[in-house]
């Protein structure tokens, strides 16, 4: 198997272009045409990570974080950076980032984190906008299923937790083949009417060449009319951390107790107490302070995420208890999440976790 196929699934999972502009996802070194001896998945890729692909014969590492995140201009081994890469290269090791392209899927790093907290009714907490584009094509009336089904077959038409979407009215159609062309119906030189169905269907804006692609071989016409429209809609499935519900209501106190022993954490920075019942969780991993107003406009009891400045913690306002657990813990659970989707998919196939504790922060308790 190729390294190819593994990064073919995981953006089925999570495309890179759900990713962040300034993220860095992707395949960071390597060839994707070498043949896969098996996968290593971090969190981060140290030179300890590396040296445990090349011990344990895999030479692809799965990681959360882009190691090259900034650009290099020289790579001389002056920091772990570019030891790092130095040793993936030397020993053809392939590393591959999955990073704000899996924060951004509602069954990413939020969903395994909302998984662990047993939350249930789970929504994204800031949708993104402007990634959906709407195809609009006509097609004679007897050939307008064979499209739809084509388009379906391609991805369009999926929104939330439907598939097949289209919209549909039928209308007649005017054209006039000129000399050299050759129409699938009327007439050289002649005016020709036929009663065509419009076909209306949604689509991700990175799947357009795809399908585009599938309209066009579906599609009778010689010249196929359609439009792309940009939406300005947002993605209900799509975009920055999750708000959940707990089953049953409980004190900060025991909720903050619950998160510690989830996480096996040592400490919790947080908030004054409101001094009310926790009910709804909005919770965000990795860095998460950009999304305190989303969490206090969706009436959050609790927002759990990390890497919140002093004074930040004072946009609560008493409207919510932030906990910030840190970084590293806010996203432990992407090794097993990352861990589960491959050994799924490629149950016969060498998927491991890295015994590589890649935290840089540390308590003197």
């Amino acid at each position: 198997m190729k390294i190819l196929s593994v990064i073919q699934y995981l953006e089925t999972i999570a495309p890179i272009a759900l990713q962040e502009p300034y993220d860095n996802a992707g395949l960071l070194t390597g060839n994707d045409q070498w043949e896969c001896t098996g996968v290593v998945i971090a969190l981060d890729v140290l030179e300890e990570v590396v040296a445990e692909a090349i011990s344990k014969r895999c030479n692809l590492i799965v990681a959360h974080h882009p190691i090259i995140f900034k650009g290099l201009k020289k790579i001389t081994g002056k920091n772990y950076v570019e030891r790092t890469i130095i040793s993936a290269i030397k020993n053809d090791i392939a590393i591959y980032a999955i990073h704000t392209n899996l924060d951004n899927v509602i069954k990413g790093v939020n969903g395994k984190i909302a998984e662990v907290l047993g939350l249930n009714d789970l929504t994204i907490l800031k949708p993104v906008e402007q990634l959906l584009k709407k195809l609009v094509t006509f097609a004679p009336l007897k050939d307008a299923e064979n499209i739809r089904t084509a388009l379906f077959s391609a991805g369009a038409g999926n929104l939330g937790k439907y598939s097949e979407c289209s919209f549909n009215i039928e209308g007649t159609g005017t054209f006039k083949a000129e000399e050299g062309s050759d129409p699938h119906v009327g007439e050289i030189g002649k005016r020709h009417e036929e009663r065509e169905m419009k076909i209306e269907i949604i689509f991700y804006a990175h799947m357009q060449d795809k399908i585009v692609k599938a309209m066009t071989e579906a599609h009778p016409y010689e010249e196929v009319a359609f439009d792309i429209l940009p939406l300005a809609n947002y993605l209900s499935d799509v975009g920055s951390g999750l708000v959940g519900t707990l089953s049953k209501a409980m004190d900060e106190t025991q909720l903050l107790q619950k998160i510690t022993d989830s996480f096996n954490l040592k400490v919790i920075k947080h908030t004054s107490f409101t001094g009310n019942k926790v009910k709804k969780v909005a919770i965000c991993g990795g860095a998460g302070s950009f999304l305190i107003p989303s969490a206090i406009a969706a009436q959050a009891d609790v927002y759990i995420t990390s890497d919140i400045k002093y004074h930040e913690f004072f946009d609560a306002d008493n409207k919510i208890l932030i906990a910030d657990v840190g970084h590293y813990e806010s996203e432990q659970f992407t090794i097993d999440l990352l861990h589960n989707i491959l050994k799924e998919k490629f149950a016969n196939f060498a998927v491991l976790k890295t015994d590589v504790n890649t935290n840089p922060v540390h308590y003197f308790i």
